[in-house]
């Protein structure tokens, strides 16, 4: 196999001991050096001349959510590195039943190296990382979803348009559009990830659907840093058009009420990413989605979604899940390798 290109120092990145709860809480040049890790990390695996790192190290994963890709990329990611894991889900512990969050924080901290936490409340994570004395990571709150906005922009980087020299052109000369519901963890940290990054940033969704003001004040306050173009708009052809990746997410959470369902599919039937939309973009655009999707019939989901609204895909259609333009798969692999690099940058 061919030698991997040399990881950089982890310590050269400063992070060690720091918690990972959201995207603003790091600096442009940390951010985009977690992305450089993780595709030297990934590198190096390929080359099958991986380094155990974090031999020795113990990681307690907190799972109030169900999850197939953070749990996986988490323990996969841990398990190469060398360290061992505890998953905990809301069965296996007394967190919020018997013991408060803050005292299982100061249970686990004396035991584990660090604590992810994948739940509801982004306080939750917040309160974990104010008293374990360990980092705490944020697999995933109703806020903020770090992890997979590192996933999402290796992937890019993967797949962006080539230079003269044959590497990837900047964060900054790339165009990101994301469509449909914004008003939560995807959305936000999709807009300051992308502030971040540098990019040309835009969140495509119905006046009532569109991230929360403080937070594209945020996004704002970046993009005057890093020369990022932030959009957020409700005009679906004026949002799309130049883009080189589109991406979108699930419009409805099961458990939802009806009236929930009723309301949001109404609202975000245009939104949906057709092969109409992705035409609308002029470019040869890729398709990136954080998964699960509802782009099909084969899940009791999908079915409900016929039934209910005579919809064969929600929020994508499977022409374009399916399609050459899709780069989900690699995306739902990213998360392992970015994961990697964040689990090496706090802890090696």
């Amino acid at each position: 196999m061919t030698p991997a290109a040399a990881v950089p120092d982890p310590a050269s990145l400063g992070l060690r001991g720091r918690h990972f709860l959201k995207e603003a809480d790091f600096t442009p040049q940390e951010w985009v050096g977690l992305v450089d890790l993780a595709e030297a990390l990934k590198a190096e695996r390929a080359s099958g001349s991986e380094i155990a790192r974090l031999g020795g190290k113990t990681i307690a994963l907190i799972f109030e959510k169900t999850s197939t890709r953070t749990r996986a990329a988490f323990e996969v990611a841990a398990f190469h590195q060398g360290a061992q894991t505890t998953y905990l889900d809301p069965a296996g512990s007394q967190i919020g039943h018997k013991e408060s969050i803050a005292d299982t924080a100061r249970v686990l901290g004396r035991m584990y190296d660090a604590i992810e936490y994948r739940g509801a409340a982004h306080r939750n994570v917040e309160l974990l990382a104010e008293h374990a004395g360990v980092p705490v990571m944020n697999g995933l709150t109703d806020d903020w979803h770090p992890t997979q906005m590192l996933a999402d922009a290796l992937t890019m980087r993967e797949h962006a348009p080539r230079g003269p020299s044959g590497s990837a052109v900047p964060f900054g000369e790339l165009t990101h559009a994301y469509v449909g519901d914004a008003r939560n963890n995807t959305g936000h940290s999709i807009l300051v990830s992308g502030a971040l990054l540098g990019m040309d940033i835009r969140v495509v969704a119905p006046s009532g659907l569109q991230p929360a003001p403080e937070v594209v004040a945020t996004a704002e306050q970046i993009a005057a840093q890093t020369g990022a173009r932030v959009t957020v708009t409700d005009e679906i052809a004026r949002g799309v058009r130049g883009a080189d990746f589109l991406s979108t997410d699930i419009w409805v959470s099961m458990g939802e009420k009806q009236e929930a369902w009723d309301e949001r599919v109404g609202l975000l039937r245009d939104y949906q990413v057709n092969a109409e939309l992705m035409a609308a973009t002029g470019k040869d655009v890729r398709f990136m989605h954080c998964l699960p999707a509802f782009h099909d019939l084969q899940t009791a989901v999908g079915r409900e979604i016929y039934q209910r609204f005579g919809l064969e895909g929600l929020e994508v259609t499977d022409e374009v899940f399916e399609s050459e333009a899709s780069v989900v798969f690699g995306q739902a692999e990213n998360r392992m390798h970015t994961i990697k690099a964040v689990l090496v940058a706090l802890l090696s």
